[in-house]
């Protein structure tokens, strides 16, 4: 009989997919650990959904390896994660890893902007952008717990339990949360635009 020399490290790989035991020939392929398969199911039903939570939120570069971390997060606090609210938990822990990314970054000031037109935002490239810049500066300019409450409810659409959940707090708590941090924006939106 022949042997191969890559066979051993095959055989150690498929023993790591099958919880110790290596796999001959002829033995049929066991079905994945209990933790395996509820890990599979959470990142084909959530990992783009994570990966849209940072991509509005900075570098679209960064979207995936953030995305990443969170996933991998809940693997290591798989006991932690609640079955009936998964999603909220995973958007609480990419809020957690987002400000820890955010602390490492160094804003670059910005010396010029582009001056005010009479063209409709979205007609014009340097409008739009203008636009932007302020509607982040509004954003800035409420506070952290308002824009992720703000954020979470625009961009992710949660509100009601979810939201709740994602901040921990009750259901109303949350519902007054949100309510607070729409007056709050309108109020700064008004003093900041220009244009």
């Amino acid at each position: 009989m022949k042997t191969d020399s890559a066979a051993p490290a095959a055989d150690a790989t498929e023993a790591d997919l099958t919880g110790g035991t290596a796999l001959t020939d002829d033995d049929a392929v066991p079905e994945m650990r209990p933790d395996a398969a509820w890990f599979t199911a959470v990142v084909r039903e959530h990992s783009t959904a994570l990966v849209r939570y940072f991509a509005r939120r900075g570098p679209r570069q960064d979207a995936e390896d953030l995305a990443a971390e969170v996933l991998t997060t809940a693997w290591r606090r798989r006991d932690d994660v609640p079955p009936e609210a998964v999603l909220p938990w995973l958007y609480r822990t990419a809020g957690f890893i987002l400000a820890n990314q955010r602390r490492k970054n160094v804003d670059i000031p910005v010396e010029e902007v582009p001056e005010t037109g009479s063209l409709r935002v979205s007609e014009d490239p340097e409008l739009s952008a203008l636009f932007d810049a302020e509607l982040r500066g509004a954003l800035a300019s409420v506070g952290e717990r308002d824009r992720q409450i703000l954020l979470l409810h625009a961009w992710e659409g949660l509100d009601g339990a979810e939201l709740a959940a994602v901040l921990g707090i009750s259901r109303s708590g949350a519902d007054a949360a949100l309510s607070r941090a729409r007056s709050r924006l309108r109020a700064v939106w008004k003093e900041r635009l220009t244009f």
